[in-house]
């Protein structure tokens, strides 16, 4: 049953079919005494008596009908005594004795009536009261659980709330298998009487509890697993409803602990299943550049003539193979080194890095590459240092450069510009090439983002803003009015006196 229906039927009692024959009766045997005793003696007075046990206990239509009555019968009384008595008219003093009869009557009816309805609107404020407090608890309760971090903290919770929340002596809380309380299990207080490990008795589980008893069923929970969790109660000062009703308030912070402990135990598997894909990425790397660096230098030892003259077509083969050998060995690096930036760890000394030698020693790198395209490189390089790490430093600008050079077109020219502005160095890298596509650009810096500027394995953009932002700064595109590409690394300035 709702709290609000409880309240309105303890407000407002229904009338008593024999209040009302006893109010009627009452009013009857007074009218014949007030009829056969002379007038002298006033007894219509006492008709005051069954009015007022009618407003008080008596519907409000039959309160009313027995006062009408009453002053009907007083008024009768007194004229049958005149005409009794063979007397002309009524004598004052008996008149206003009538008179004070009949008000006695009226005033008495009244005033059970307020006091009727007093008494109802006392009651009312007591059931609203009630309710009140009822709901505040709950709140209280619903509130001492809800900061819960998963099913266990919740339990213990759930136990101390409910505990206090219903005055019990004793709360316990655990999960039913087969009649025995298991864990996951929540007493307080902790020195009271566990029931965890005991099979209960069969009339504690089979009959709800009731308020009374050591210990009462409150009812039933259910956990994670979907086995009902069993609350015990004793002796609680709570009736059975408002027990059921504290329950069901449980219900949901008792959902939401579940789901953190299910987000708990994905994240966990989550970041082993990481760890365990970083261990391979470190291994796949470390292992894989041993055998390219071999190969590499037997392919530029054959390329020298170590091993006598070869065909022209072999030596182009060589060729081939030893830029394949190097794409692969930078790969390899690029997994090394991103591998590391995911888990957070750069690690290395950082220290004051001459951007400028950097960089013309990486265009150094990539001149022959391209050359062989036709690819020019015009440096306009200022020279300003930064504080950091200078072979990662090295892959963000590297990374740019490759990626200018590959995709400018045959006899393009490929700008590099380096400044201080600010409090900034600002190294733009632009290029002739198609350019990025408006629809992949919010992507363009993503892991694996293949295809145009920035294509390849789709790493490099990814990990140059990885570099830049363990730096402190960033790096981004645009697209000049010209149809340039132009990429931009920011990176702050190294400490005062590094320029």
């Amino acid at each position: 049953m709702p709290l609000e229906e409880t309240a309105l039927r303890t407000d407002a009692p229904p009338p008593r079919p024999s209040l009302d024959w006893l109010s009627a009766g009452l009013l009857v045997l007074v009218a014949l005494a007030d009829f056969l005793t002379p007038s002298d003696l006033v007894v219509g007075t006492l008709l005051a008596v069954p009015v007022a046990l009618a407003a008080l206990r008596g519907s409000r239509r039959w309160a009313r009908l027995l006062t009408a009555l009453a002053v009907a019968l007083s008024v009768g009384a007194g004229l049958w005594g005149e005409l009794r008595d063979g007397r002309p008219g009524f004598r004052p003093l008996e008149l206003g004795n009538r008179a004070i009869s009949i008000g006695a009557v009226l005033l008495v009816g009244a005033l059970s009536r307020r006091a009727r309805e007093v008494s109802a609107q006392a009651a009312r404020l007591a059931a609203e009261e009630r309710q009140l407090a009822q709901e505040r608890a709950l709140r209280q309760l619903a509130e001492a659980v809800g900061g819960a971090q998963g099913e266990a903290d919740f339990l213990a919770r759930a136990a101390a709330a409910l505990r206090e929340v219903t005055g019990a002596e004793a709360a316990e809380i655990g999960r039913l298998v087969r009649g025995t309380l298991r864990e996951p299990h929540a007493l307080n207080p902790p020195d009271a009487p566990s029931h965890l490990g005991r099979r209960l008795p069969l009339e504690v589980l089979a009959q709800p509890g009731n308020g009374t008893g050591t210990p009462t069923l409150a009812g039933h929970l259910r956990c994670r697993d979907g086995d009902p969790l069993l609350v015990l109660l004793t002796r609680p000062a709570l009736a059975s409803e408002r027990l059921r009703e504290a329950i069901a308030a449980l219900e949901a912070p008792l959902e939401r602990a579940a789901l953190l402990d299910d987000l708990r135990v994905q994240g966990e598997r989550l970041a082993r299943r990481g760890e365990i894909l970083q261990d391979l990425v470190y291994a796949f790397s470390h292992d894989l550049r041993t055998p390219l660096l071999a190969n590499a230098m037997n392919m530029r030892a054959a390329l020298r003539g170590a091993y006598g003259p070869l065909p022209e077509a072999y030596l182009a083969t060589l060729r081939n193979g030893l830029e394949a050998n190097t794409e692969l060995l930078a790969l390899a690096d690029q997994l090394l080194l991103l591998a590391k930036y995911e888990s957070g760890e750069p690690g290395g000394e950082r220290r004051e890095v001459k951007l400028r030698d950097l960089t013309l020693s990486v265009m150094g790198q990539l001149e022959e590459r391209a050359g062989s395209r036709g690819v020019v490189f015009e440096p306009e390089l200022e020279g300003v240092s930064v504080h950091g790490l200078s072979h990662d430093l090295r892959r963000a600008v590297q990374n740019l450069l490759e990626n200018a050079v590959k995709f400018s077109p045959p006899g393009g020219t490929v700008r590099v510009s380096l400044r201080a502005q600010g409090e900034d160095a600002v190294l733009t890298v632009t290029d002739e090439g198609p350019g990025v596509p408006p629809a992949r650009e919010a992507t363009l810096f993503g892991r694996f983002r293949g295809g145009g500027a920035g294509g390849g394995t789709g790493l490099g953009l990814y990990l140059t803003r990885q570099i830049a932002r363990a730096h402190g700064g960033e790096v981004s595109y645009a697209r000049t009015a010209r149809a340039q590409s132009v990429f931009t690394l920011t990176l702050p300035l190294g400490p005062p006196g590094a320029r």
